[in-house]
């Protein structure tokens, strides 16, 4: 199960810009800087992100299917803004973890409560 499209509104429309304004410097958050593929346009997309050996991974607590994932995917890569730095990201790639092995224990039981077992994995430019 990942999370309905109706909390998807209400978080780009409330949640999301009330968070905006500390997940590029709090720790697990981060904004990924993409850009649309049809628009062109800029935006910032608020996650919850964790540093890997190679880069980071993304819960993808609403799907690959998410707008922000196939513009990610379209693009090759995207920036990551998060502990106050921005990264350059490519070699996207969504990978299912039943498990969530690669999460922080306390995220790994969060995520699990609400079935989240897709995640996108990006190397650091």
């Amino acid at each position: 199960m990942v999370l309905s499209k109706r909390l998807a509104r209400f978080n780009r429309v409330a949640t999301n810009r009330v968070a905006g304004k500390i997940v590029g410097w709090a720790p697990g958050f981060g904004k990924v800087v993409h850009r649309g593929r049809k628009s062109g346009r800029e935006y910032r997309t608020p996650v919850n992100v964790f540093g890997t050996p190679t880069g980071y991974v993304v819960a993808l607590t609403y799907g690959a299917g998410a707008d922000w994932v196939r513009n990610v995917l379209a693009a090759g890569g995207c920036e990551l803004e998060t502990r106050g730095k921005l990264v350059k990201l490519t070699n996207p790639r969504v990978v299912h973890d039943e498990k969530r092995q690669v999460m922080p224990l306390p995220a790994r039981q969060i995520l699990g409560l609400v079935r989240v077992s897709e995640f996108l994995y990006l190397d650091r430019a």
